[in-house]
């Protein structure tokens, strides 16, 4: 068996899951995407051959939709596959497939004007959350405090011209401890479970802005809510990030190319090596 990881940037994550393939004898590949051509019309044999599997690891979510649906058109198992990348790629679709789940979930309101967007978030009332529809570590992710810093994010929004831009997605300010809770799952196994605490200056709590990690222990419930959340996107190998709020966890996103190097810091679990396996696990079958 070969395992591939197809990648547009080579992170610590990619070189780990290399590593843990070599290690268990399944013949990793390294798919650069600079330097892949996919012919479309003379057939795609050599693509065929490049691996029984391929770990989809795109930094891109645009490339690594479009090599996940190069893979899995020849034949080639994909984690994540094309449709559970395109869900958890998209917060509004993934919003969509939670909700669909009965996940619990901030409320969240979707819009596609200046005006209602303004309507919207006097519906959830301050402090609120303004995120775009496709991002990742945080990007573009902006609590607003009341209408007037609404319709100061919202100006320069609009001033950029991004069309992604003008679809808003807000959802209510959760009240929660300074911390959330990133978790890994691979398939039916929750691989790693940590707290991630928000640095100083910053209400995110992404370990890529400065984020602090730490291990944590899940109650029966909110292990079954989790699961629920990845089953709920397609399944695969994800992180489901969720918020300790008022009334029990509540899952904001799904992250269909997760990061592992600050749960890996923490956790005594040989994350990568887990989600090789996990991949592996699907040729077997």
């Amino acid at each position: 068996m070969r395992l591939g990881i197809a990648y547009d940037r080579l992170r610590y994550e990619e070189k780990e899951l290399f590593n843990a393939a070599q290690k268990s004898g399944y013949n990793p590949v390294m798919v650069y995407l600079g330097e892949l051509t996919v012919d479309l019309t003379e057939g795609q044999r050599k693509l065929k051959e490049t691996a029984s599997v391929v770990l989809q690891r795109c930094v891109s979510h645009v490339r690594g939709l479009h090599v996940a649906a190069a893979f899995e058109n020849v034949g080639v198992k994909t984690v994540n596959s094309y449709k559970v990348s395109s869900l958890c790629g998209d917060k509004m679709l993934t919003s969509l497939a939670l909700a669909k789940a009965k996940v619990p979930t901030p409320r969240t309101l979707v819009t596609f004007s200046p005006e209602q967007t303004l309507n919207a978030l006097d519906a959830l009332g301050y402090p609120a959350v303004i995120k775009p529809v496709v991002g990742s570590w945080g990007r573009l992710v902006t609590r607003v405090r009341d209408r007037e810093e609404a319709m100061s994010q919202i100006e320069a929004r609009e001033a950029a011209g991004d069309s992604m831009n003008q679809v808003y997605y807000v959802q209510e300010f959760i009240k929660r401890p300074e911390r959330d809770l990133r978790v890994i799952v691979a398939g039916d196994e929750i691989v790693a479970s940590i707290y991630r605490y928000q640095p100083g200056g910053d209400w995110r709590t992404n370990v890529a802005r400065g984020g602090r990690a730490e291990t944590a222990k899940l109650s029966g419930g909110e292990m079954e809510t989790i699961i629920r959340a990845a089953h709920a996107v397609g399944g695969g190998v994800l992180g489901v990030d969720a918020m300790e709020g008022p009334d029990g966890l509540v899952v904001h996103e799904v992250n269909g190319t997760v990061e592992f190097r600050g749960a890996a810091s923490v956790s005594d679990t040989n994350i990568p090596n887990k989600i090789v396996q996990y991949a592996a696990s699907l040729v077997k079958r």
